[in-house]
């Protein structure tokens, strides 16, 4: 419940800040290289640590602990908090942990965001919160359906104590998405009723999806198994709270379980417009029109560096460009810091700023792969940036590494840690709104020298991987561990370094030790020398 607290005492007083990710699934037929794929912008304050969780066996009879709100335990002054346990299984996987836990040793990949849903589905007296259904998943499923299997068979018996969510789930065959709300404020533990109410849906393989902090699901058709599933109560819930009844017409999820999506009426619809209008522009789709299509098929073929790209956007280009007008400021800045209603212009109050897809303050973000035909330890890999996604660099973390470096896996949040590798893009990221037109071209050019560098790599990387593999795996596990750290660890030390230099040639206004003043048409805007003329 301190959670739910929590999350609705800063919607209240700030608006919508909280709860705010966006998460792309790209079917195999949709990509260019016959990959599923999948990305996930954790945006908020959340532990971006990466840690590896190795597979265990345990004895007959040995429990698991459930805890709550793991996801903010890098946060000053945050304390871990038990919940209670289950029965563990004989053997869990080896999967990796964050905020929001992703990928597994099996190619599991799993993205995440919040859509709140209606409060009379909210409930405190169930186990699970979603950051715990995941890893719990993680541990114990080799493939995306048995993932949501598990997540919806726990939820069921030990009860949902989170808000909507929706979890975007993939392994080398299939991508699925999968939705979950509470209970309602009856059940208890012991009322012999499903804990939680929850559906998924599969995304045909030559499509793409979208969500961005609202529910996605519309009708659902049980019958057809290899496409939906299903809590047992999806449909009773809805008539015993009063929600839909049959003679209302066809069942819609989210018009039943998410009628009224939080924050301004745009919040949503925009960044999923924006993901389809560049996905598949031919659709020419309407950037105010109130719901899009559950998934579309891509103009053409989706790559890696394509959502990378996606995820780092401000809809440039476009009539809501953030990086342009006044709002951004004479140096075309697109973040757009939460603003008080206290201080919003009279009739306005209910009104924001554009949301845009890359944001000031995302923690980590991720593009994740998941190929068939590769072994596991090969074939998952996950493209993983800290911090903004415009201002980072996606290093590669393959599904089979048994660790990641210190500067990824440990740190803080409670000071300035510069052993900690999220405070290195922080910084950086932060220094550059002062000038981020200039700015941001300095980290575009070490950005794509590093990303270029890794994608060049990689047919020789995984080649070798493969060879070793075919010798022995944990020759090739080795070998990727000690890829993956040390390009991740380079990949800090120059950003560090990229700060210093960002320091040096940008105070006071100069760029370079030169004074560049301001762009002619924001002097105008601001009335440059009124006040120093003679009225």
């Amino acid at each position: 419940m301190r959670k739910l607290i929590f999350t609705t005492l800063i919607l209240v007083l700030t608006g919508v800040v909280a709860l705010a990710c966006t998460s792309i699934i790209v079917g195999k037929d949709a990509s260019v290289d016959g990959s599923v794929m999948v990305t996930h912008t954790c945006d908020g304050s959340y532990d971006s640590r990466v840690q590896v969780i190795l597979g265990q066996t345990f004895p007959e009879g040995a429990m698991a602990p459930v805890y709550e709100d793991r996801l903010h335990e890098t946060l000053p002054g945050h304390q871990r908090v038990k919940r209670g346990e289950i029965p563990q299984v004989s053997q869990t996987y080896t999967y990796f942990h964050v905020a929001y836990p992703f990928m597994n040793e099996h190619q599991v990949l799993i993205g995440e965001s919040t859509f709140g849903g209606r409060y009379e589905m909210m409930n405190d007296e169930g186990l699970f919160f979603i950051e715990e259904l995941e890893a719990f998943a993680l541990q114990r499923a080799k493939t995306a359906r048995e993932a949501i299997k598990i997540m919806g068979e726990l939820a069921e018996k030990y009860g949902y104590a989170d808000g909507g969510e929706t979890l975007t789930v993939i392994d080398p065959n299939e991508a699925w998405v999968f939705e979950i709300v509470g209970p309602g404020p009856l059940w208890t533990p012991d009322c012999g009723e499903p804990g939680a109410v929850w559906v998924a849906q599969r995304v045909p393989d030559d499509h793409v999806f979208v969500v961005a902090n609202r529910s996605r699901i519309g009708e659902i058709d049980l019958s057809n198994s290899d496409y939906f599933m299903a809590s047992p109560n999806v449909f009773s819930k809805a008539e015993e709270m009063g929600f839909w009844k049959p003679e209302d017409g066809p069942f819609v999820f989210h018009k039943v379980y998410n009628p009224n999506p939080y924050g301004w009426p745009h919040y949503q619809r925009r960044r999923e417009w924006r993901v389809f209008s560049l996905l598949a522009p031919s659709l020419n789709l309407d950037p105010y029109a109130d719901f899009y299509p559950f998934s579309v098929k891509p103009d053409k073929k989706v790559s890696v560096r394509d959502l990378m790209a996606i995820k780092r956007d401000h809809y440039e280009g476009t009539e809501f460009d953030l990086t342009k007008g006044m709002a951004a400021g004479p140096f075309g800045n697109p973040n757009r810091y939460a603003t008080p209603r206290s201080v919003k212009p009279e009739g306005k109050e209910k009104l924001d700023w554009e949301r845009a897809i890359s944001m000031f303050r995302c923690s980590y973000s991720f593009v994740g792969q998941a190929r068939s035909w590769l072994p596991d330890p090969i074939g998952g890999v996950l493209w993983f940036g800290e911090d903004a996604p415009h201002s980072t660099v996606y290093v590669p973390f393959y599904a089979g590494i048994t660790h990641t470096p210190k500067s990824f896996s440990e740190g803080s949040r409670e000071f300035f840690d510069k052993d900690y590798a999220w405070w290195a893009f922080n910084f950086v990221s932060n220094w550059a709104d002062l000038k981020y037109c200039y700015m941001i071209e300095d980290i575009k050019k070490v950005q794509k020298e590093f990303e270029d560098q890794f994608f060049a790599n990689q047919p020789v990387i995984e080649k070798t991987a493969l060879e070793l593999y075919n010798k022995d795996p944990e020759l090739a596990i080795q070998f990727l561990t000690t890829y993956s750290n040390t390009v991740a660890t380079t990949v800090v030390d120059r950003w560090w370094k990229l700060a210093d230099e960002l320091v040096f040639k940008y105070y006071d206004g100069y760029v370079g030790g030169k004074s560049v003043g301001y762009p002619t048409w924001w002097l105008e805007e601001v009335g440059f020398g009124d006040t120093v003329t003679r009225k």
